[in-house]
């Protein structure tokens, strides 16, 4: 299992248990990836740690100060 945090702008665009499918991007050095439809974006992930999965599962919702987070698991 592997857990991966996403940055979402607005409130109510996924639930806890919500299944969720990524897409990923490439920048010149790193990995990123897009909860489908565009609700949710990670960080910036180094190439040795690129994510084989695709399909996941909201596992928390967290709001503070710099908005709202979302843990994602995925089978890898």
């Amino acid at each position: 299992m592997r857990q991966m945090e996403f940055k979402m702008e607005r409130p109510g665009l996924l639930k806890e248990g919500d299944a969720i499918t990524v897409t990923e991007g490439v920048l010149p050095s790193n990995y990123y990836y897009t909860i489908d439809p565009s609700l949710a974006m990670s960080g910036n992930i180094p190439f040795r740690e690129r994510m084989l999965a695709r399909e996941g599962k909201v596992v928390s919702i967290v709001e503070n100060a710099r908005g709202f987070y979302v843990t994602a698991q995925f089978e890898e």
